[in-house]
């Protein structure tokens, strides 16, 4: 056992199902997204929060809609 523990977001996120079987991320679930954020606004690694590469992608072009909506901050000013 390592002497320091890392600190790891727990966040079991899930891809909605769409027509056609097809999985994607929604940018209206805001808290969701949140969960996949630092504090301060940046976006968690794939290592971080185990995402495939393509899930990974889905995740950031999720969080930038939701940024550009207005439903997430672009910084740690108003989180």
């Amino acid at each position: 056992m390592s002497q320091f523990q890392t600190q790891t977001p727990t966040a079991q996120f899930r891809l909605k199902e769409g027509a056609e079987g097809r999985r994607f991320v929604d940018y209206r679930s805001v808290e969701d997204l949140r969960r996949l954020m630092t504090p301060n606004g940046k976006i968690y690694s794939r290592k971080r929060t185990s995402l495939s590469a393509q899930e990974q992608a889905q995740v950031a072009q999720a969080i930038k809609r939701a940024r550009f909506m207005a439903l997430l901050p672009y910084t740690s000013a108003t989180m």
